[in-house]
């Protein structure tokens, strides 16, 4: 979001249909800004541009997220300064005022989908894939997608770290429905109208082996001086000290709201769309009410779709190579591998072992395995 003239304007993001008959009512540009509503969240004056990426700037914070992070635990972060431990999860200062932006303000409606993860789960490709779904009507030329000429978290936009920003609240009512959002936050940390209404919410998560692994190479391309060494992150991570950690607690929230209200929230594995992406993509688009008709089938557009969204296809488009997003992520640090078992390159077998006991111990309970 920008501030240009004493005004404050959203950054582009694009609208979203539902699958199926819903051509006639878009707008005719791909980019439509949306506007900003009146409500702020300070009255002081903005300080000057930091010379920081978007997501370790600290300096615009209002008094209310300054107060509040000063009565929180706080740790050594992996990027940032510092994370704190916020409704049970570790935020870095930077996304607090979305945060609480978006739980104060948001009002879900009925009709839209919001994509939820730990980070590193396989956000990017899941964003990929349901953007594609959910607009294959309006894109049906594959050689004019979107994707192609759009990093997919530009598409698939981040609650509170894309849209509450900038201490301003987004209109959002401009997006057509079925909006689709996406988020990082735990199931109790979303805002109560998420949680009432009748909206969608897919959550993918990933082994932690090969979380943890992408976790820590992606936060090292981020920080400005330095590395984090695999022994410190692993021991941060095992004891739950990540950014929207602790990862066990993270899957656990949406794991039981998947098994007590399965309409509301499917529940998702990456090794298992690795496996089968046919059939879980398929099983996504009944989630969502918009299956694929014989005629889709019988034409591939499960098949492209997925082509489309592939590791392969994604990583080497200049867009996804060169350029950063709004939040100053460089949008290459978003593909590495996209790969199964890449843990076993770089953990020890002391510390399979250890993450392998953590799990079993968290997801005793469930049934969950990995």
């Amino acid at each position: 979001m920008e501030v240009q003239s004493g005004r404050a304007r959203a950054s582009p993001c694009f609208i979203h249909t539902s699958c199926i008959g819903q051509k006639n009512k878009f707008q005719n540009s791909i980019l439509p800004t949306f506007s900003v509503s009146a409500t702020t969240m300070h009255t002081h004056q903005s300080p000057p541009p930091s010379p920081l990426p978007k997501y370790l700037q600290e300096n615009d914070l209002t008094q209310e997220c300054r107060d509040i992070i000063s009565s929180l635990p706080t740790e050594e972060g992996w990027v940032a300064n510092h994370l704190h431990l916020y409704q049970g999860f570790w935020i870095i200062p930077s996304y607090m005022p979305g945060v609480l932006a978006f739980q104060k303000y948001f009002e879900a409606r009925d009709t839209d989908i919001i994509l939820v993860t730990t980070p590193k789960a396989g956000t990017t490709w899941l964003k990929a894939i349901l953007y594609s779904l959910l607009n294959r009507v309006r894109y049906p030329d594959l050689q004019k997608h979107p994707l192609l000429t759009n990093n997919p978290h530009v598409l698939v936009p981040c609650l509170e770290s894309e849209l509450y920003v900038e201490n301003q609240v987004p209109d959002l009512t401009s997006f057509v429905s079925p909006r689709l959002f996406s988020t990082h936050l735990s199931y109790n940390s979303l805002a109560t109208s998420a949680k009432v209404s009748n909206c969608k919410i897919v959550y993918l998560c990933r082994n932690p082996k090969d979380t943890f692994v992408s976790l820590w190479h992606f936060t090292n391309k981020l920080k400005l001086k330095g590395t984090n060494s695999l022994e410190e992150a692993f021991d941060k991570f095992c004891r739950g000290v990540s950014l929207y950690g602790p990862y066990w607690d993270h899957v656990l929230s949406f794991w039981k709201e998947s098994i007590e209200n399965p309409q509301k929230v499917l529940f998702l594995k990456y090794e298992k769309m690795k496996e089968q992406p046919t059939y879980e993509l398929r099983k996504v688009a009944e989630f969502l009410g918009c299956p694929f008709t014989p005629e889709e089938e019988a034409k591939g557009v499960v098949n492209d779709i997925l082509s489309l969204c592939s590791f392969d296809n994604l990583s080497t488009l200049e867009v996804n190579k060169s350029g950063k997003l709004l939040t100053g992520h460089p949008t290459e640090a978003f593909f590495r591998r996209g790969k199964v078992g890449d843990y076993t390159n770089y953990l020890t077998a002391e510390m399979v072992e250890k993450l392998d006991r953590i799990t079993e111990e968290k997801f005793r309970e469930t049934q969950l395995k990995f």
